[in-house]
């Protein structure tokens, strides 16, 4: 195999070629976190036959520049794409590939580049979609954690610290909780002026709104633990092109590399073998057309269609404490712990249905109907719903919130969506419904004032009452036992 590294554009860029003459089709790989880690995926391609290229993106490791996340990165892109076809390597195919930002690299490019410039096929792995779309839940509640981490490892720098937030809690436990939370890149030591343009941004949905206009093939792999799970699946049902795939595991933000608590040994799929299956399938035109693909469920080996036939469950509620309780942004509940604490004073609804008679898979959309009421012009509602096993193990199936804005002591009927929980329950396992204000720090706390949650500096208490008799909690169930399905088959099919 042949490899060099050529400036395109003033963009470092890495090219492995396949050993031997000819032309071939080529893997365009765009990224922030360093071309360099990719070497080892660019040589995979090429034994597969395919040129593959990787790049840093303006502004970030050896690419020179100004670092401006989630912009121009379609006309950067088109340049790309343009070089690699006029190489005579080059046969004239392209697949942009790419996880997290590098997928938002390549949907860009897809779907806001010129004609000549676009790709042939797309691999959307994670995508990280846009700024607004990363920060924000579409309520418009503040993704806290995953936001602060990401801008303080990568954030106006050329290069990236994957530590950076976890020495700064090391050295003060209590750093996300000052406020105003605007203020957080001076307690880190840093000069991050993005950190607050971030926030400025609520233009959520702007690739979204152009997948219907996709001409090319999309393969869009996600994990039901990522955070970027439902804009996943969202992509591939509203993409336009002739043929979409959609590959979802038991994975974190990592996909293999981060198996759930529910993965099992038949769930850690080869996904370069599959993606350089599927992506000779589509530049060949041999995949079949529509939408399809194949989800794991969790807790059990089995993979089905994401098409497989539900129907909606609502399981029996008892109360156990708090259809009154206070959401305190002094105390708020944690998004890191799932024991509930047996205080005094309530701090969240909790509700249990009884033993399942009998297994259960839980496959497709997930709510909580409720109706309730706060004493505050501003309230954050958060629905989390735990499985307890036989033996005493609770794990998280889904966590939905909302933000609400009535008038004080108004009450209000609303749905919180759970996303999509895709898990085999066991027989005897028991549902933990938790109603709360808060779950921090993976959002940020509403302060209940009316005021921004990134730029308050006064916190109150609220305090809410839920409608025990018209809560309602409704999962999509698999109506018979699945039938199993291949990815590997499926997906390059």
């Amino acid at each position: 195999m042949t490899s060099y590294t050529a400036s395109v554009g003033g963009l470092a860029t890495d090219v492995q070629l396949p050993k031997g003459q000819g032309r071939f089709p080529a893997v365009l790989i765009r990224t922030p976190y360093g071309r360099h880690s990719h070497r080892a995926e660019l040589r995979g391609w090429a034994r597969r036959g395919f040129a593959a290229v990787a790049q840093d993106v303006r502004g970030r490791y050896a690419s020179p520049g100004e670092w401006r996340p989630y912009e121009g990165e379609a006309a950067d892109g088109a340049d790309t794409a343009r070089w690699i076809r006029r190489q005579s390597w080059s046969d004239g195919r392209l697949v942009a590939c790419g996880a997290s930002y590098a997928a938002h690299c390549a949907l860009a490019l897809a779907l806001e580049a010129a004609e000549d410039a676009r790709p042939d096929a797309v691999i959307a792995a994670v995508p990280a979609l846009g700024a607004a779309d990363t920060a924000r839940e579409p309520s418009g509640v503040e993704r806290l954690w995953n936001r602060a981490g990401w801008w303080a490892a990568h954030g106006d720098r050329p290069d990236s610290d994957a530590s950076a937030l976890t020495n700064a809690l090391a050295t003060d436990p209590e750093l996300l909780s000052h406020l105003p939370l605007i203020d957080l890149p001076g307690r880190l030591g840093r000069q991050l002026p993005s950190w607050r343009g971030l926030w400025h941004r609520r233009d959520r949905g702007g690739l979204m709104s152009r997948a219907a206009q996709g001409q090319m093939p999309l393969l869009a792999v996600g994990g039901h633990h990522d955070h970027f799970a439902e804009d996943t699946v969202e992509l591939w049902r509203r993409w336009g092109g002739p043929s979409a795939r959609l590959l979802m595991g038991p994975w974190g933000h990592g996909l293999v590399a981060a198996p759930g608590p529910d993965a099992q040994p038949e769930h850690r799929v080869r996904l370069g073998e599959l993606y350089a299956e599927w992506a000779r399938a589509a530049l060949e035109g041999r995949l079949r057309e529509g939408w399809a693909g194949a989800l794991a469920l969790g807790g059990s080996p089995l993979w089905v269609a994401p098409d497989a036939m539900g129907d909606a469950y609502v399981p029996r509620l008892r109360l156990l404490r708090g259809a009154a309780f206070t959401a305190d942004p002094e105390r708020p509940v944690s998004s890191a712990e799932l024991a509930v604490p047996a205080d005094d004073e309530a701090d969240r609804c909790v509700l249990v249905t009884p033993p399942l008679p009998r297994p259960l898979d839980a496959l497709g959309p997930a709510a909580v109907r409720l109706r309730a009421t706060a004493d505050t012009p501003s309230a954050d509602w958060v629905a989390r719903l735990v499985a307890l096993s036989p033996e005493g193990q609770a794990e998280r199936i889904g966590v939905g919130i909302v933000r609400r804005a009535e008038p004080p002591g108004t009450s209000a009927e609303f749905t919180i969506p759970l996303g999509r929980p895709a898990r085999r329950l066991r027989a005897g396992t028991r549902l933990r419904l938790e109603i709360a204000g808060h779950h921090f720090p993976a959002h940020a706390r509403n302060p209940h004032t009316g005021d921004d949650p990134i730029t308050a500096t006064r916190l109150i208490a609220s305090r809410r009452e839920v409608d025990r008799t018209g809560l309602e909690l409704r999962l999509t169930v698999l109506r018979n036992r699945p039938t199993p399905i291949n990815p590997v088959l499926e997906i390059p099919r």
